[in-house]
């Protein structure tokens, strides 16, 4: 009898000790499927993939910061006029793309492999959709034409080409024709020599509608005129040049009367400072009312992107910001916009936005037409960017097929491995 009941006993506890493992295992897999998907994932949650997470958000990671588990990541801006409008030009922080069109696995169309850094990782159509409101272009005579490039020796080449700037200047009127309340700035690396190339490029491309005249530019630091009036006037395409002379020639704005902007490279990302650029005026100066801050380093790297653009990215912001008088940066310029660990170059637009339009901790805490300093109680970093849809955009937050591969353990091989093993012994 004593065996018999010690048997059944033993019977018992291998029964339960296998319910509990299958318990487990059930319970593992609920919580591996019913993660959140199709949609509804939101900030540095973890996916599987691009459809995972909500809008204005992708899947990505970053390994540079020992992140190789995908998470949903803002790779969307809030358009600050969406939110708080009506005020100048000037009074706005924008995201800029350096070198907007030198695109990661952009197809070379001189039949050679092309040689040179790459900057970016979507088209510049797709960055505009994105919230990207300012572009950093450079131009070349090359082919009896104007081409967008990376030069050698101030000289473009066919490994070092990429395409026709008209090309990129017709996606830039297609969204702006597409999106009649948006304003678009234009930086270019100017190294056109043919007698008004540049003047008769914008106009080639349709721009020429939208341009904002020079003889209506602020050029003594003064306030810019309210978005809404640009909005009105249709000047809402700012073309500025390297060259001064193509002010005179051309009408285009000679970008160095009219913009402050610190050192570029690696001088531009050393922590504790932010030396102006030896074309600039310095940062501190009154007599003009825009200030472009570069942040990306003389080798650009789309792996350490989103390591650049974590907590360095912020702490410089606010070293130029004092470096600038207490001026805010008007046109963040950084390479890979969308590679971050997690808010990124979004969340510190927020930011920016936020303290300088309504004294906020981030703009999405901005309430129109409140006092300044009154601000919605919202949780930091917000949940998903696209929490209005006046200004917004659903442009396909998208890498490049180099870009987009990411990496991330086996959930089933983990979750199987950390069972503990005692059960089997019961």
């Amino acid at each position: 009898m004593l065996v018999c009941l010690t048997d059944y006993l033993s019977l018992c506890r291998v029964t339960a000790a296998i319910g509990y493992l299958f318990l487990l295992l059930f319970s593992f897999f609920i919580t591996v499927y019913t993660a959140c998907f199709n949609g509804s994932c939101q900030v540095l949650d973890s996916c599987s993939q691009a459809t995972d997470c909500g809008p204005g958000l992708y899947c990505g990671n970053c390994p540079a910061l020992g992140k190789s588990q995908p998470f949903c990541t803002r790779g969307q801006a809030i358009v600050p006029t969406s939110i708080v409008g009506g005020l100048p030009f000037n009074k706005y922080s924008w995201l800029m793309t350096h070198n907007s069109f030198s695109i990661v696995d952009a197809p070379s169309l001189q039949g050679v492999q092309r040689l040179t850094f790459y900057n970016q990782e979507d088209t510049v159509t797709n960055q505009l959709m994105n919230g990207v409101r300012g572009l950093m272009l450079d131009m070349y005579d090359f082919n009896g034409d104007i081409w967008l490039c990376h030069s050698f020796r101030g000289q473009c080449f066919n490994f070092t080409a990429f395409q026709p700037a008209i090309n990129t200047l017709r996606e830039v009127e297609t969204f702006l024709s597409q999106n009649p309340s948006e304003i678009v700035t234009i930086v270019i690396e100017d190294y056109v020599h043919t007698p008004k190339g540049l003047s008769n490029l914008f106009l080639n491309a349709g721009l020429d509608k939208c341009w904002f005249p020079v003889s209506k530019m602020p050029k003594k630091g003064e306030d810019w005129p309210t978005v809404n009036e640009m909005v009105q006037a249709n000047h809402r395409l700012l073309v500025f040049t390297s060259v001064a002379s193509k002010e005179a020639e051309e009408g285009i704005a000679y970008q160095w009367k009219y913009i402050l902007e610190n050192e570029a490279g690696d001088p531009g990302v050393k922590p504790g400072s932010c030396p102006n650029r030896k074309e600039s005026r310095p940062l501190n100066s009154k007599s003009a009312s825009l200030f472009l801050m570069n942040y990306f380093p003389s080798y650009p790297v789309e792996t350490e992107a989103c390591k650049e653009h974590s907590a360095p990215l912020a702490d410089m912001i606010s070293t130029c910001f004092k470096a600038a008088g207490s001026m805010m940066p008007n046109f963040l310029a950084v390479n890979f916009y969308m590679r971050s660990d997690g808010g990124g170059v979004f969340y510190d637009l927020d930011s920016m936005n936020g303290q300088r339009l309504c004294g906020c901790n981030t703009i999405a805490a901005c309430q129109a037409g409140a006092p300044f300093g009154s601000c919605k109680n919202i949780t930091m970093p917000s949940s998903s960017p696209m929490t209005n849809t006046a200004g917004g955009f659903s442009g396909s937050v998208q890498f490049s097929k180099s870009a987009s591969t990411i990496y991330y353990p086996n959930q089933f091989a983990i979750g199987f491995f950390s069972i503990p093993w005692m059960l089997f012994l019961l």
